[in-house]
This record gives structure tokens, sequence and C-alpha cells, in this order.
């Protein structure tokens, strides 16, 4: 059967019987629907959080489709659960962007989903679409005010980077100019439209501590500078206050349940090549306030999202995380052997040796926070025996655990044995976690260390255009913000085409952009775009619904 199809077919409980695992009333719950509901933000136990065990589940460079990080969370969460740790998957919503795009959906797969799959993956509670009403609401309000006669602030257009934003796949509103048809409709100028999960409105809501702490960070949302050269934030517009009444329901978490009927919590979308790449703050708090553990994903490989997790999120939260999970699979070790993705179902032992370099890179990452991770082979049906055991061969040889994951095709009886060895691992690791940096090193100094050490660049070189931006954002005071640097994620280079792991590459910094509201920089190495396209072959082209209201396609 298809993902969709075994999502269809399986029991869904009440969401109300979800809750009461967790420890939480009907009465504290939101309903939205039978088995989707909100979490209010007084349910986070802060000394209760000091407890409860954090797992992160990661990878190595994926290929196109991704690796089956969500998959990896959620079977390790019904494997957990099955020997008796009280286990919570905390993830990120799905955009619609990639559902209809080249990835589908971000719900799991096979026999290790979460559901409402169709919810889910759609438009689910609506948080996304309220992210994505309240940037807009701050770009309209710019550019009122830069159509005023009277009261405007004397900002500058040339100035303004804050561009919209839609939920979709849209490469034609990339760049785009405004206010055309006369002097009634605005004055004209450049600007363009980013994906929802690219916004830095997404960001934020994913690193705010409560509704006070998120309209105080949106109004720190930088906008541009007047003609005299005096900086202009979303608070001179007055906008915190109706943007914060937009994402008052948004920034509580969404619980809803694994097909085996285990409680998941699922909030927030960043991007991780381009931001931060992992669920709320909030949301993993809430976990771990009614868990003993929580598993949670972050996006793409460790040099984007891992490093992300660990140097934003947990230094701003002030999380401890426990563990660490490097989700491989051999289609990926053979597609940075060398291999064609048409022919990575063939069995290939010289292509897939050869890949190991590519899984041994994000290893040595994780042991620069302080992990001895454990490697979770997510197994495909086109792996063969020799194939599974020349891997795990390789990671005992390099003193490095390591544990078959079947979760896609028996749900969670298929992590047993991943289950067990990271529960070794947390027990291990108590204090384990360091940061990569510290927030009061230069922006220079910080850069060069992600990339010297995560991706293993030699230098760094940045454009006179950097240079100058970052020179501007220390003199506003903002130079002890957290580093989000945006590359792609086909690579551990800025290089999309450098497979496996390339080696004294220079990282090019061609611009840097400032997301005060979410707490740091974002320096755009490569040509990375924040509005993707559609590929050839859109997911879209196979969804489809019947006069029932049943929906086919969708994975």
């Amino acid at each position: 059967m298809t993902d969709i199809e075994i999502a269809q077919k399986a029991h869904i409980e009440p969401i109300v019987n979800i809750s009461k695992q967790l420890g939480i009333s009907e009465d504290d719950l939101e309903l939205y629907g039978k088995y989707k509901a909100k979490l209010p933000l007084k349910l986070i136990d802060e000394e209760k959080i000091k407890k409860a065990k954090l797992i992160l589940v990661t990878a190595i460079t994926p290929t196109p489709a991704g690796e089956g990080k969500t998959t990896t969370s959620i079977g390790l969460t019904e494997a957990l659960n099955k020997i008796g740790k009280k286990t919570t998957v905390v993830l990120r919503e799905p955009s619609l962007g990639p559902v209809f795009g080249i990835k589908g959906g971000a719900a799991g797969g096979g026999y290790s989903q979460v559901i409402p799959m169709e919810d889910i993956n759609l438009h689910f509670t609506g948080d996304l679409s309220a992210i994505e009403k309240s940037h807009n609401l701050l770009a309209a309000l710019i550019d009122n005010n830069i159509q005023l006669k009277e009261g405007n602030l004397g900002l500058d257009p040339r100035t303004v980077e804050w561009k919209r934003v839609m939920d979709m796949n849209e490469r034609s509103l990339r760049n785009i100019v405004i206010g055309l048809g006369g002097t009634k409709q605005g004055v004209p100028r450049e600007t363009g439209f980013n994906i929802t999960a690219a916004s830095q409105v997404m960001a934020t809501l994913c690193v705010a501590k409560n509704i006070t702490d998120l309209k105080k960070r949106l109004g720190s949302i930088f906008i541009g500078y007047t003609y005299e050269g005096k900086a202009i934030y979303a608070r001179d517009l007055k906008a915190e206050g109706a943007m914060t009444v937009l994402l008052k329901d948004a920034i509580k978490p969404n619980l809803v349940q694994t097909l085996e009927g285990n409680p998941a919590i699922i909030h927030g979308g960043p991007f991780a090549n381009i931001a931060q790449g992992t669920n709320t703050i909030i949301a993993t708090k809430m976990g771990l306030s009614h868990s003993d553990y929580v598993v949670t994903e972050a996006g793409f490989a460790s040099e984007l999202g891992a490093e992300k997790f660990f140097d934003i999120k947990a230094q701003y939260g002030k999380l401890r995380p426990n563990a660490v999970v490097i989700v491989a699979t051999i289609r990926a070790l053979k597609y940075h052997g060398g291999i064609k993705l048409s022919e990575l179902q063939n069995e290939n032992l010289y292509a897939l040796e050869k890949g190991f370099e590519n899984l041994d890179k994000h290893i040595e990452n994780m042991q620069y926070f302080g992990f001895s991770p454990v490697v979770a082979i997510n197994k495909f049906s086109s792996d063969t025996d020799d194939e599974i055991k020349l891997l795990i061969n390789h990671c005992e040889k390099i003193g490095i655990t390591v544990a078959l994951n079947n979760a896609w095709e028996k749900g969670g009886e298929g992590a047993i044995e991943l289950a067990k060895k990271v529960v070794e691992s947390v027990s291990t690791c108590t204090t384990c976690f360091k940061p990569l940096y510290e927030l009061d090193w230069s922006f220079e100094k910080k850069i060069e260390t992600i990339a010297t050490k995560m991706y293993g660049a030699k230098n760094v070189e940045y454009s006179i255009k950097a240079k100058k931006q970052l020179q501007k954002i220390k003199e506003l005071g903002f130079g002890n913000l957290a580093v989000c640097i945006a590359k792609t994620q086909k690579s551990l280079s800025d290089d999309p085409t450098k497979k496996g792991r390339p080696r004294d590459f220079t990282v090019k910094i061609r611009e840097v952009e400032l997301s005060i509201g979410a707490g740091f920089i974002v320096p755009i190495a490569g040509s990375i775009m924040r509005m993707p396209g559609l590929p050839k072959l859109p997911s879209a082209e196979k969804i489809d619904i019947d006069e029932n209201g049943k929906i086919s396609g969708l994975f």
C-alpha cells in the first residue's frame, strides 16, 4: 500500500485519548475536530523539562527525496514506547511547496507515520497561513507608509528587503515590481516573494518563549533605513501588535498521534537550508514537560539542521540534548560514491564504500558538539545483505554504534534495536552537549568556525556587499546574534555539485541578511534561493480527490 492508503486504513484514536497519555485533561485541549488539538502554553513545566531526555535525529547529506529522518524519528518513538519509555515525537509542520513539489509530504512513511496524514500535510490547523498573513501584513504596512504624504517615516524604498511570502513553490514570483498603475497604487519598486517556511516570522515564532516574547521579537524586525540613514524597525510602524494577534493561535503547539497511537506534537516549519530547520522551542518544551523522552529532528543534514539546532535553538531555549541519531541510507551513500539516481537500486559495494566518507564527516560533526552518535541505517527494499553488512562493519570498525531501522516496513517493531541503543547512548550522556561557538564571538569567527568545522572548508571569502552588511549590523549593535548560514543542502560545501566529502574549498558569502526577530544573521553562501520552483514532474500531478472526499496520491 501507499503511504496515504496505510494512513487511511489505520485506526485513529480521538485526540482526547492521546492527551490522557501525557497527563493532559480534555479541558485543557483546544480541539480542531476529533483528531487534532492545540495545547495552551500554560502546560509547559520548566521543572519537568530538566528531568526529561532529548534525542535529536539528523542525517547524512541527502538525495533529492531525503533519507527518512521523520520516518526514523516516528519509528524510534514507537519503539521507545514499546520498550517502556514514555516518549513523544516532536516534529516540524510540512510546507505546501514541497508537498506539491519534489519531496512530497513530511508526515513520515510506510508504517511509521503521524496521522491524520492528509490534514497534517495540507492546511493542518492553519499555522502556516497565519504566519503568511502576519508577514504580509508587515509588507503592506511598509508600502503604505512609503505611500503616505504625511506621517511617513522617510523610509528609503531602495533599502527595504522585506518581501512577501506564500506557501507554494512559485519561481515566477521570486522577483517582481510593485506599485504600478499610477500614484494611487503605491510607489513603484522592485521586490519579490519568498516561501513561507523561509519567512523571518516563521523563524521568529520558532524561537519565541511566549506571546509577550513573540511580540517583542516581531517589533525588532529590521525594515530598512531612512534617507538620512536612520534604522527603521517593525515597531516604528506599530506593526507588532497586529502581527502577534494573527499568531495568537499559531503559537500554540499541535497535538496529533502516530500510527500506533503514541503522542506527536507538530509545530513550526522553517527550512534548514535557509532558516534554523527545527520545530519551535515551545513545542519541544511541551513534549519534555509531559514525557520521559522526546525525539525530534532537524532538517537536512548535520551541517545544516543539527548545527542550527544546537547553536541557535538549544542555546536560546536552554535545552540540554542527550543523544544524537544520524540517519544513513545505502542509496545516499552510493549516490555520494558517484552513482546516478537512476541506478541507486542496483548493488554497488565499491560506490557504497566510497560514499562512507560523507557519513564519517557527519559523525565528526556531531563529535564537535560532544556526542558519539548512533547511526540508524534506514532500510530500503533495494538494499542487499552485503551492502548492509559492509556499512555495519564500517561503523563498528570506527567505533560508532549502529542499528538497522526497518520502521518503514514494520513500524515500532522494526526500530527496537535502534531504541535500545539510543537508550544506552542517553544513559552515558547527561551533560555531553557543548555549542560550537559563543554568542559574543565576532561574526567572522562564528562563520569561519561553522564553515571550517561543519562543512570542512579551507576558508571563507566575503563579497564587498557582505562585508558592508556585516559592518552595518555591528554598527546597529547586534554583534552578539547567532549565525544561521543559508547554503545548499545537496553538498557539505556551498557548491551543490560537490558530492561525498569535499575538501580544500572556499565558502563564499555573497550577502548577509539581518533577522533580529529570530535572533540571528543569515549569511548567504553560494546561489541558494528562498523561493523554490516546481520540478519537471510535480507531486501535484498525482494528487486527486474523489466524490466522497477521499484524497489519493499524497505521500
